[in-house]
């Protein structure tokens, strides 16, 4: 089978940043199943992979990136239960296993969903990573209430980079499932647009992003979903979020956080990894089959919306070139696709 891959960390711009080579067609066993990929979007991680975990090395073996698939299953493990040739499937894959840029690629059934069937496989491709990433922080972390009795006093949450992959599945999470106030951040009017489409209440420019909060009559929030910089925002954070509130990120710090800014407000403070669970093989691992499974039906009753912005069709090099300079631009909104 055919792969895209890298073997040392280069800029996106130099030739061999990302090649294309033939390997075996993995023969899946155990959990696993062997998947005929149809289409993958690219993430923020796949860039970071890319450029930061084979500096001034060469990697043997070429590495496969890709942590978002839609496809068809090809074959399955001899302890498979919940899928069979034939059945359309989609996932997030493990992010220390061989990824979804390939022709074929062999993920654990635990954290493979059966594919929403309204959608294409282009736009099943963008859900997987982005949605399990927003529902987990909201849900198994933050431990939000779907849909809670509404009170007199109305929560609010605050989610910093409401336009990108992220932002947009916890913003539809947020309305669709709670009775939050959502206030989502944007600088700039597409991305800003984007947020309201998606149902925020409220957009704030993240630039001066207390200033801006107060302006708006808001002294504080119950609820804050970093998806961007947990060190750029960490102090504000503190300052905005109320007594007892809680507060959640999924970007990892450079530096140590000073935690004692939450202490006298009895603030709770999440971490979110989507990955944790495949790498840990953690006991609750096939809640990600779960959730993707409930998504699914979600998307089926309208209730949620893929986010595909760009698609690039074709398995080429070329292609996912183009998609990681995009996303190293800093301006992408929603997701980028590749259709094989």
């Amino acid at each position: 089978m055919k792969a895209i891959g890298f073997k040392t960390s280069l800029p996106i711009t130099e030739k061999d940043s990302l090649i294309k080579f033939d390997m075996p067609t993995p023969v899946p066993q155990g959990h696993d199943i062997l998947v005929k990929v149809h289409a993958v979007s690219v993430n923020p991680v796949d860039c970071k992979v890319r450029s930061g975990s084979a500096k001034n090395v060469e990697l043997e073996v070429p590495r496969i990136l890709g942590y978002d698939a839609s496809g068809v299953v090809e074959a399955v493990g001899e302890n498979v239960t919940c899928f069979e040739p034939g059945d359309e499937v989609y996932y997030a894959g493990d992010i220390n296993r061989a990824g979804s840029n390939a022709e074929y690629q062999l993920v654990d059934e635990r954290i493979v969903g059966f594919k929403p069937e309204c959608l294409k496989f282009t736009e099943a491709a963008a859900v997987p990573l982005t949605m399990l990433t927003a529902w987990e922080l909201i849900f198994d972390r933050i431990m939000l209430a779907k849909s809670p009795q509404k009170t007199h006093d109305i929560e609010t949450a605050l989610v910093i980079s409401g336009a990108g992959g992220v932002g947009s599945m916890a913003i539809q999470l947020l309305k669709k499932r709670t009775n939050i106030k959502i206030i989502a951040t944007a600088s700039r009017k597409e991305s800003s647009d984007w947020c309201k489409k998606m149902g925020a209440d409220l957009i704030i420019d993240h630039n001066n992003l207390i200033d801006n909060i107060k302006n708006n009559g808001i002294d504080n929030v119950d609820y804050i979903f970093n998806f961007v910089s947990t060190d750029m925002y960490w102090e504000q954070m503190c300052q905005l979020i109320k007594p007892q509130g809680r507060i959640g990120c999924i970007v990892g710090t450079s530096k140590e956080l000073n935690l004692g800014l939450l202490f006298n407000k009895s603030v709770s403070f999440s971490w979110e990894l989507m990955f944790t669970r495949p790498t840990f093989k953690t006991s609750d691992m096939n809640r990600q089959q779960v959730i993707l499974n409930e998504v699914s039906g979600l998307i089926d009753n309208d209730a949620i919306k893929p986010t595909v912005t760009k698609r690039l069709k074709g398995f080429s090099v070329e292609n996912f070139k183009e998609a990681h300079q995009i996303l190293e631009s800093g301006k992408s909104i929603g997701k980028i696709v590749v259709e094989y």
